[in-house]
């Protein structure tokens, strides 16, 4: 499997996602990273492995704890990847939103939800 592959593999899943969003505030043990989840320590100590393997996270040990660190180097590769397809959709949802906010028919959300 290539490397990007991997990485989209290791992002598909939510509670993958959930975990690399707390490392975006630093270093955490895999106890830690288990505590707010409803799942196993030793399941989220799988889908750490899917992270570990797509270069996601990086472990290392201190004494009998295993610390995770976040790797932003694989999301630089998939912002790389998807560049061309914002380039090619960013113009064109910001000229549909201009045309939508032209329509007299459509009604403003703002002021719906002001009216609730």
């Amino acid at each position: 499997m290539d490397n990007l592959s991997a990485i989209f593999l290791a992002l598909a899943d939510p509670t993958r996602r959930a975990l690399l969003a707390q490392l975006q505030w630093g270093e955490a043990t895999v106890t830690e990273l288990a505590a707010p989840h409803t799942i196993s320590v030793p399941s989220v100590s799988r889908h750490l492995k899917v992270l570990e393997q797509a270069g996601l996270i990086t472990k290392s040990r201190s004494a009998q704890w295993r610390n995770c660190r976040l790797e932003t180097a694989p999301l630089q590769q998939v912002e790389e990847w998807m560049r061309p397809y914002r380039d090619f959709l960013g113009p064109r949802l910001d000229r549909l939103e201009a045309q939508l906010a032209m329509d007299p028919a459509r009604p403003n959300k703002l002021t719906e939800l002001e009216d609730r």
